[in-house]
């Protein structure tokens, strides 16, 4: 595999899809564009299945690497991955033929476009997990807007436009201001190179500011507390299908972020900056968990609840050790897939009654009953069932948090109990009671291909919570090695301020 361009082959090959989808033409182009799309997601995974066979668990280096020149003499196309990114690449590959699934029957305008714009996106996602060089880096991560823009602003619900353009004018600030730290760090240490920039020391002064312009932009794609608003104005006016890979994979990137530029390479100032994250990642929690548990719309109260999660994110990150990073980037994984699952099956009946007010169900256990068992499975897993994926990270997060700070831990640990709260709360008012309102008794039980789309991501949430060293093991020597890193430059920094 060493000369093998593997990554880029995997980050590029959704384009053929989309070459191929403006290649068909005739009457059946639509039913062809959507075979298209599905094979060649589903090949792109099975590509991604060679990186997890022929990953080497015991180095921390970057494996799979790819370097040419690129324009100029410093900034190179550069690609690789560690332990952390692999299982984001895997997360993607996964997720991205589910997303072309689940918009099969529901997208009916514009169906090659719909196809194009998801298989665009993909390539830009994959890039921004094996992206090495800060210039491709950014231009991977700020494409992934222009797709993601376009899905909701076309094929989204009524205020779908009011919801695009928050999502554009949020994102695009933070995005402003990490290019300006690019910029800076560049003329700096004259070097693009992502891993020689890790090595890189900058000043003290100059980290906060680094850190600061860097954090705008990961904090809004994170969501945190109080630049999270444009997240649930975007997944109610998304089509399904955005609302998965919004919630599956694009609310990644911030955390992904903070693990590949904010701790390695501004380890000071996310020291002196840490209880700025606390507050914020505490806040999040517990304030989120609040207005989630006063939601009338099924999508509004989920990508709540998305945000509350990521709070754990964030501080299992900032905890600086090994057992929180670990439970951060667990949280991620498992979040990836069950709020992904719980979209899908909200999208389920909303296919089916065109509505996602709560007040417009009650009583579908007893005409759905598949249905009303894969509801629970993920509205547990959401709520940290033991036997499940997030259960194993918000584990982690709090023993590792409990290490550093008590009240943090403890303020996050009220978010858990909350959010047992809210997820029974909706399950209780779409599923049980007495079915008798308008239109609910002609609903179907889930078909085949919705089934077919839910039993992957049931069988990886509970592999993920019975057997969490299989994924583990991929990010234990990165994590560790990260944290390593990280202790040796306070020390350095520590000595300097002595002298």
């Amino acid at each position: 595999m060493e000369h093998f361009p593997i990554l880029s082959i995997i980050t590029f090959l959704p384009l053929l899809g989309v070459l191929f989808i403006l290649l068909t033409k005739g009457e059946n182009a639509d039913r062809n564009a959507k075979n298209a799309a599905l094979w060649v997601t589903v090949f792109t995974f099975f590509a991604s299945l060679i990186l997890w066979f022929n990953f080497d668990k015991t180095t921390a280096d970057f494996q799979f690497v790819e370097t040419a020149s690129w324009f100029g003499d410093n900034i190179n196309y550069h690609m690789g991955i560690d332990g952390i990114s692999i299982l984001f690449v895997m997360l993607t590959t996964f997720i991205t033929p589910i997303v072309i699934l689940t918009g099969w029957d529901a997208v009916t305008t514009r169906v090659k476009e719909y196809l194009i714009a998801f298989l665009i996106l993909e390539t830009l996602m994959i890039g921004v997990f094996c992206a090495l060089d800060i210039v491709l880096f950014y231009l991977f991560f700020e494409g992934g807007l222009i797709p993601m823009f376009l899905i909701i602003g076309v094929w989204g619900g009524k205020n779908r436009i009011y919801a695009t353009y928050k999502l554009f004018l949020y994102t695009l600030l933070g995005s402003v201001l990490m290019l300006l730290a690019m910029l800076y760090m560049y003329f700096q240490a004259g070097t693009t190179d992502i891993p020689t920039l890790m090595q890189y020391h900058f000043d003290t002064s100059a980290q906060i500011w680094l850190f600061l312009a860097f954090f705008a932009s990961f904090a809004v794609k994170t969501p945190m507390w109080p630049v999270h608003t444009w997240l649930p104005d975007a997944h109610v006016q998304a089509p399904t299908a955005g609302s998965v890979i919004l919630a599956g994979i694009l609310l990644k990137m911030g955390g992904y972020g903070f693990l590949r530029f904010s701790l390695p390479m501004f380890p000071v100032a996310s020291a002196e900056l840490v209880w700025l994250i606390y507050g914020l990642s505490v806040i999040a929690i517990i304030y989120t968990s609040l207005v989630a548990l006063m939601q009338q719309d099924m999508k509004k109260l989920i990508a709540y609840s998305s945000i509350a999660h990521m709070g754990f994110v964030t501080l299992g990150i900032f905890a600086f050790n090994i057992q929180g990073l670990e439970g951060a980037i667990m949280v991620m994984l498992a979040h990836g897939l069950v709020a992904s699952a719980l979209f899908l099956c909200v999208g389920v009946i909303y296919d089916r009654m065109h509505t996602r007010e709560i007040a417009r169900y009650g009583g579908l256990a007893n005409i759905m009953p598949k249905y009303a068992l894969t509801f629970m499975f993920f509205t547990m897993a959401s709520a940290g069932l033991p036997g499940t994926g997030n259960f194993v990270g918000e584990v982690l997060v709090l023993f590792g948090l409990f290490q550093v700070n008590i009240w943090a831990t403890f303020l996050a640990a009220t978010g858990m109990i909350l959010g047992a709260a809210y997820m029974l709360w909706l399950y209780r008012k779409v599923m049980f009671g007495e079915l008798v309102k308008e239109g609910l008794k002609a609903m179907l039980d889930m078909n085949r291909r919705e089934v077919i789309i839910f039993t992957p991501l049931v069988i990886f949430t509970i592999w993920m919570g019975i057997y969490p060293s299989t994924f583990l093991d991929f990010i234990h020597v990165s994590v560790a090695n990260l944290v390593t890193h990280h202790q040796a430059a306070l020390a350095a920094a520590s000595d300097m301020m002595a002298h």
